[in-house]
């Protein structure tokens, strides 16, 4: 990992505990809105990343009012630094959703000072610190963190918990159309070899039965978030011109001079690129249309 990017987790870290006293404060100011089922208002809901809140959306209907902390795509995700603004919003919340292995530690430690129900999505599926933290990708993770919200809002809301049920229910249905989708376009990706400018991705490209042929210098560099060597760069460029590689997935919200170098290469060997971000572009409302649309961009390319 870069010195500059321990620094920048260093420092959100610091400012999210250091505001810890005043989001637990701030926690009973809305009673009425984060009240649940209790007294007719509704959950006040708050997600570290806009496509998980999209979820918690989706199995809260009109019961649920849900904030998303990050949502744009033209910024690093991993080293994003919270203001006190967005640590405050944890406050009021009853039920907090964060994505986990290490990908957004200050909201979990914001959501730790507070009474809100905590879901956190990687640890649905017993993925932790160090691993692929891209968790959204996969269909694994999204089944057990839906299931882990509706418990979260039948519990904070138990007068609604056949909406709850029936909610979960539809998005199951929505998933499994995703599912039998991703199937069908195996049958295009399965074993096709690709690599990747950064591994937001890896999930996805796994369900649909592909092979990771990153070269494995780059790939443990991108890993730890620290630069590639001269010689890494040169392995992945001679690797896209001599064919082995058949797709290549660039994350544009981790857009650089080394990635410029990659996807230069890419297009000069014509290898087909896969353009995508972490954070759910706004064109989109929900986790499930968006993955539906990168699976057809899989298929495509």
């Amino acid at each position: 990992m870069q010195i500059s990017s321990i620094i920048r987790r260093a420092v959100a870290g610091v400012a999210a505990a250091s505001m810890l006293v005043a989001v637990a404060a701030c926690g009973t100011s809305k009673d009425n809105k984060t009240a649940g089922g209790e007294g007719g208002g509704t959950i006040e809901v708050v997600a570290s990343i806009n496509q998980w809140g999209s979820v918690a959306k989706d199995l809260g209907g009109s019961h649920v009012d849900v904030t998303n902390i990050m949502t744009k795509t033209n910024v690093e995700a991993h080293d994003y630094e919270p203001t006190s603004q967005d640590v405050a919003k944890f406050g009021t919340a009853k039920v907090a959703v964060v994505n986990g292995a290490d990908y957004d530690p200050w909201a979990s430690k914001a959501a730790s000072a507070t009474k809100a129900t905590l879901v956190t999505a990687a640890e649905t599926a017993g993925i932790k610190e160090g691993d692929n933290p891209h968790v959204w990708f996969s269909a694994k993770v999204r089944n057990n963190t839906a299931d882990a919200i509706t418990a979260a809002y039948q519990k904070a809301d138990p007068s609604h918990k056949d909406d709850y049920a029936k909610l979960n229910k539809e998005w199951h249905a929505k998933e499994d159309q995703l599912e039998s989708k991703i199937k069908d376009a195996s049958a295009k990706t399965k074993d096709v070899p690709y690599a990747a400018t950064e591994s937001v991705a890896w999930y996805l490209a796994d369900d649909l039965g592909m092979k990771d042929a990153t070269p494995t210098g780059y790939a443990q560099a991108s890993a730890n978030e620290s630069e590639p060597t001269p010689s890494d760069i040169k392995a992945f460029q001679d690797a896209l011109k001599g064919g082995s590689i058949k797709m290549l997935v660039f994350n544009t919200q981790e857009a650089n001079s080394t990635a410029d170098q990659i996807t230069g290469a890419a297009k000069s060997a014509n290898v087909p690129i896969v353009e995508l971000t972490e954070q759910m572009p706004k064109e989109y409302t929900n986790l499930l249309d968006w993955m539906s649309a990168l699976v057809d961009q899989f298929a495509k390319a």
